[in-house]
């Protein structure tokens, strides 16, 4: 259960403001239907994120517990660094256009742009860090449409109420707090 909310809780806050949840955003007020784009992201998320997980999963496998301890760690670390910096969807990113339809759009879109993204490593991270790897990955789906619905429900008005900085700062120290206690809980 640990790791389900650890998971949940680590996502949904380092969710906000990412520039996948930007893409929702844009989904959303692109296409007007919001069911569609709720449900390309989660199969997105859901695809991206067992990927990320069985890569931590399989990292978890190979490295010797003490050494993947302080790998997580300082994951865990420099993640907390990267939550800090605002992110934006690149000025010179195209607008996704396709025979796919709406769900189609949105799931390729999601699955490209969480590629490499804070969240998707946090994912592998906390994969290695957990050996409850359908925990993690469920975990950070619904930490990912926590972040992620309300955008595409409430478009621009629950965007540009959030205080962003302030949340990049909570994500931030609950990483430094989860790399904190990864190095000093013992057997972790």
């Amino acid at each position: 259960m640990e790791a389900f909310l650890v998971s949940t809780g680590v996502v949904a806050l380092g969710e906000i403001g990412d520039k996948t949840q930007l893409l929702a955003l844009m989904l959303s007020a692109r296409f007007r239907k919001p069911v569609p784009v709720l449900a390309g992201i989660l199969v997105a998320t859901l695809a991206n994120h067992t990927l990320a997980g069985l890569v931590g999963n399989w990292l978890r496998a190979l490295v010797a517990p003490e050494t993947l301890r302080w790998i997580v760690a300082a994951s865990f670390f420099a993640v907390a660094i990267w939550a800090l910096a605002p992110d934006k969807i690149d000025d010179d990113a195209s607008q996704p256009t396709s025979h796919l339809g709406v769900f189609g759009v949105t799931a390729v879109a999601f699955f490209l742009a969480e590629m490499g993204d804070k969240t998707q490593i946090a994912t592998a991270v906390l994969a290695a860090k957990y050996s409850a790897l359908p925990a993690v990955i469920a975990g950070t789906t619904l930490g990912m449409l926590i972040a992620d619905a309300p955008v595409v429900l409430l478009g621009n008005l629950s965007a540009t109420k959030l205080p962003l900085r302030a949340i990049r700062i909570a994500a931030a120290l609950m990483f430094v707090g989860l790399g904190i206690y990864t190095l000093l809980a013992p057997g972790a």
